[in-house]
């Protein structure tokens, strides 16, 4: 079980499918279901809309970076590479409310986590949240 104390890292991903495709958190939910897992890895989900839609919840580990899981919270652009105004705006707003729970936490993207050959999301989550103060 996560608990405030234990989150360290949030998370930033791309669902790594064709951007004009739009998916949601129901067929990401079934996509992990299909590798083995026990559903969704993702704590969020941001449509190509900017609906951000739920995943696990906060407190349940989560299935999304390799070693971090336990101390870490994972938000999920549905896109690979070129992601909408509404999805930013989203994100800022996902990351800012868990910075209010969680503000000991570092907000990165997958690839920055270590131990990936990830690009994942593509993008410099850590200047791009520099930039919006986060």
């Amino acid at each position: 079980m996560l608990t405030k104390e234990k989150i360290k890292k949030l998370v930033v991903h791309c669902s790594d499918t064709e951007n004009e495709k739009n998916l949601s958190a129901i067929d990401i939910h079934k996509m992990h279901i299909s590798f083995g897992w026990d559903g969704i890895g993702y704590h969020k989900v941001i449509l190509r809309s900017g609906i951000i839609e739920e995943g696990r919840p906060e407190y349940w580990v989560g299935a999304h970076v390799k070693g971090m899981n336990d101390e870490s919270l994972g938000v999920c652009l549905i896109g690979r590479d070129q992601f909408t105004n509404k999805q930013f705006i989203s994100l800022e707003k996902v990351l800012r409310q868990w910075k209010i729970k969680y503000n000991q936490a570092k907000i990165m993207g997958h690839c920055d986590t270590g131990d990936t050959k990830k690009t994942c999301p593509n993008f410099d989550v850590i200047s791009w949240s520099k930039q919006k103060s986060l």
